[in-house]
């Protein structure tokens, strides 16, 4: 088992890619991952983010409504899948400690998304393929190399949308790999406005890992901000 994982992270449901389900699709029929995980951010919440949001974007109710279909139609993708807590999927949680509320007031995510495989976790070890360890997290540090030499084992994580790469470091016995897998997101949308002017643009995709070996797999678009239907 685990000789083939796949890496998502930053859906930002619904404010993700028009085509970024097609392209989980295509990734499920030519790799046949063995396990799935998300390490964070797979729903936006943008109506009740810490931040100030856009008034003309859906309310937190409307915003859940839409987001539940799109999570049925990635379950009917994988239907078993590793969530891995993240700042944007923990509003729920972080809103109700901010104004005192108990959490026997609120549900599991798998409860109010509907989800029935799907498990939800704060951060991931895992034993690979080859023997080695891999800590999944959303975003400890800029500097993905740092996260993996603290934790003594290869790192995998989310969080920089424009961070899209594979690193290595080494110790006397072994080597190590630290893996971005930047996003998939609609960077257009009027969620991301914040993100506009920066110089550098959010990069979609996600990653593998083969028997201990990473691999990033670019949603490729074309001029008009489409996939290119095709795996390279």
């Amino acid at each position: 088992m685990n000789k083939r994982i796949l890496i998502i992270s930053d859906l930002h449901i619904p404010y993700h890619h028009e085509d970024s389900f097609a392209f989980l699709r295509e990734i499920k029929k030519e790799y046949k991952p063995d396990f799935v995980v998300n390490i964070g951010d797979l729903l936006d919440f943008h109506a009740i983010s810490m931040h100030d949001h856009n008034p003309d974007l859906p309310s937190a109710g409307d915003e859940l409504n839409i987001s539940k279909e799109y999570i049925k139609e990635l379950e009917s993708i994988y239907p078993e899948m590793i969530e891995v807590d993240s700042n944007h999927s923990s509003l729920v949680y972080r809103r109700a400690l901010k104004y005192g509320m108990s959490k026997q007031f609120l549900k599991d995510y798998g409860d109010f998304l509907g989800t029935k495989k799907w498990k939800w976790i704060d951060d991931l070890t895992l034993t690979m393929s080859n023997g080695q360890r891999c800590f999944f997290t959303h975003g400890r540090s800029a500097d993905v190399l740092k996260t993996s030499q603290t934790m003594g084992m290869s790192c995998v994580q989310g969080h920089f949308h424009t961070k899209f790469v594979i690193s290595y470091w080494a110790n006397p016995d072994n080597l190590f790999f630290g893996m971005n897998v930047g996003c998939l997101v609609n960077q257009k949308s009027m969620a991301f406005a914040y993100a506009k002017n920066f110089r550098t643009r959010f990069i979609n995709g996600c990653g593998i890992i083969i028997d201990g070996i990473p691999k990033l797999l670019p949603m490729v678009l074309n001029n008009k901000g489409r996939w290119i239907k095709k795996v390279v």
